[in-house]
């Protein structure tokens, strides 16, 4: 089968796209791709900087949607389902083999395309505002890198649960991304905790949303409301901020760190339980990704490049069939 695989720690233009043995199902559900999502881990692991360093050479790829080939008995999965699966790598390919419990069914209604965007980006966000984050009706929440997938991911939930949503992002270029995920006000990282003061008549925000780190922690920090939350999410921006205590007390706020995979490495139930919140939203269409720009398999190395070099607006995707 054709894969794209990382075989040199040199970055996203190494990756290529070689022919390799399909995977062997093992328990697992073998799954025909159809589409895959390309997410951020995928640029450390071509540079060897993520926290989890497989052999190489290795397949990337953490999210996929498509169709089932072959299940295990008592999956609950039949051939020919569609479905969407996190098989946390060996996505990036024709056929993919994941865990039956992070397979899960799509609604009639969810193309291919919507279902690759969804494992990593909206189950994170679903943990991180509803697990973490305490997320209630009625509160304001701020989200940084709001044009990306997960950012996109955390503004739709976000008014699924009734919050208003401020984004945050680098460009005007990227706010048509955030308005078209729901948000009710797009904001310039630039000069942010300004614009956030006078949104909200110098309250500040119940939660924020930081995928991002750098230089904004300390501005998201003095962007809470008395008892805000702030969602340690990762660290696109390429630095890992650190926190004075002390200002955690000035409001009574709390820096609240995000782990979504470290969680469900001790709970695997815990993401179905998940998909069972999420599937009523995707119903109804109250989750409907934003999706950016679609290559093509062949096309492995720009994909993950885009995101690198930080010009993806909505979720970007990789077609295989």
């Amino acid at each position: 089968m054709r894969a794209a695989q990382i075989v040199t720690l040199g970055g996203p233009s190494a990756i290529a796209v070689v022919d390799v043995p399909e995977p062997d199902s093992d328990g697992r559900v073998l799954i025909d791709v159809h589409v895959a999502g390309v997410t951020f881990p995928e640029v450390l692991l071509s540079r060897g900087e993520y926290q989890i360093k497989p052999p190489l050479p290795f397949v990337p790829g953490s999210e996929v949607a498509g169709t089932v080939r072959s299940a295990p008995a008592g999956s609950g999965l039949q051939p020919g389902q569609r479905v969407a699966a996190f098989p946390g790598f060996g996505g990036f390919a024709e056929v993919a083999a994941a865990d039956p419990g992070f397979v899960f069914p799509l609604p009639d209604g969810v193309t291919f395309e919507q279902g690759a965007a969804l494992p990593m980006n909206y189950l994170t966000m679903h943990f991180a505002l509803r697990r973490r984050g305490r997320l209630r009706e009625g509160e304001t929440v701020l989200v940084h890198g709001a044009a990306g997938g997960l950012g996109t991911a955390g503004i739709q939930l976000a008014k699924a649960y009734g919050a208003r949503v401020l984004a945050v992002v680098s460009s005007e270029a990227k706010g048509g991304a955030a308005r078209a995920a729901g948000a009710d006000e797009v904001v310039l990282a630039d000069g942010f905790r300004d614009r956030v003061k006078e949104l909200t008549g110098g309250r500040g925000v119940d939660v924020v949303a930081d995928p991002v780190g750098g230089d904004r922690f300390t501005d998201s920090l003095r962007s809470l409301a008395r008892e805000g939350r702030l969602l340690v999410l990762g660290f696109t921006g390429g630095e890992i901020p650190t926190v004075k205590v002390n200002r955690l007390l000035l409001n009574n706020v709390s820096v609240v760190g995000v782990g979504w995979g470290a969680f469900w490495t001790g709970e695997p139930g815990y993401v179905q339980e998940q998909w069972r919140d999420l599937q009523p939203l995707l119903e109804r269409g109250a989750l409907d990704p934003v999706l950016g720009t679609v290559h093509d398999l062949a096309d492995a190395a720009a994909a993950v490049t885009e995101l690198d070099e930080r010009r993806a607006t909505g979720k970007v995707l990789l077609r295989v069939r």
